[in-house]
């Protein structure tokens, strides 16, 4: 049989649309699966209940997994003495002098224990019901950057176990919970058995809140939304030294963990998270066969 033939209005034939082959799939195709993966990278728009569970079971999956690493404590020690050392060798080991300096002053280290507490978890979980509502086209992207800087902060915890300076038999930190009988830490008083008390490395109090911060500096309108954004790390920074929870380098890992969680974010999403559109196309999201079908 010769190629299949067409009239134009002119009269004159011309040959008929090529038809895919069943095993070619031809450009539609090619062009439906690049739209595809190109959709799997788009944003999409948030639905609340997912969201919901997807925050509880991933917090109860991260505590389970920190609290499950072994409680080597020697190797612990060990690894709190070395950091102390090379912080003295660099100038930086200040930690005792704010925690006694702050200790001293009754009303402003219980607030800071408080801090120490709650802010971790009320802050974050706010900054995630902002972008929800109104960021919701940036919402899964600046959530995967929290996510996977937590996820990645487990390999910490497993691979390099470290106490805190509170707990330092070598140095005379003081554990300001135990001392001023406030509430809140997981790691002290009756609730210590519940937790392992040897993962300082990486600080995820300095992850969420520079996550925090950096989030709000980059998206909120006002000036002093912005200057609020800068200050929460920065004051989470003086908590957990002033509380003897953490070595200053403890918070550069947190930040380390952070930078990987932007890296993802990034590689995944072709742009930085508040570079996005603030809302999701309406449709966006929405798989190629129930649009085909509308």
């Amino acid at each position: 049989m010769g190629d299949t033939t067409v009239r134009t209005l002119e009269g004159r034939e011309a040959p008929a649309p090529p038809v895919e082959s069943p095993i070619d799939p031809g450009p539609a195709r090619v062009a439906d699966s690049r739209t595809l993966w190109q959709r799997m990278r788009a944003p999409r728009r948030p639905r609340i209940w997912f969201e919901i569970l997807l925050i509880a079971v991933s917090y109860w999956t991260y505590s389970l997994i920190r609290n499950a690493v072994p409680e080597q404590k020697t190797e612990a020690l060990r690894n709190a003495d070395w950091i102390w050392r090379a912080e003295q060798s660099l100038g930086i080991a200040v930690e005792k002098t704010v925690n006694h300096a702050v200790d001293s002053v009754t009303w402003l280290i219980v607030g800071m224990n408080y801090y120490y507490a709650t802010l971790h978890f009320i802050v974050t979980i706010g900054v995630l019901v902002w972008l929800y509502r109104w960021h919701p086209g940036r919402y899964a992207a600046t959530r995967l950057v929290l996510f996977s800087t937590t996820g990645i902060a487990l390999l910490g915890y497993y691979l390099y176990p470290l106490a805190p300076p509170r707990l330092m038999t070598s140095e005379k930190f003081i554990d300001t919970v135990l001392v001023h009988q406030t509430w809140g830490s997981m790691a002290s008083g009756d609730l210590k058995n519940m937790s392992n008390q040897y993962a300082a490395m990486p600080s995820m109090h300095i992850g969420w809140s520079l996550w925090c911060g950096l989030t709000i500096y980059a998206l909120a309108k006002a000036p002093w939304g912005r200057i609020l954004g800068l200050l929460y790390p920065t004051a989470t920074l003086v908590v957990i030294v002033a509380t003897a929870n953490h070595f200053w380098l403890d918070a550069v890992g947190g930040l380390i963990c952070l930078a990987f969680g932007y890296t993802l974010a990034y590689v995944w999403y072709g742009h930085m998270p508040h570079r996005l559109p603030r809302h999701v196309a309406p449709g966006a999201g929405t798989p190629l066969l129930s649009r085909a079908r509308r």
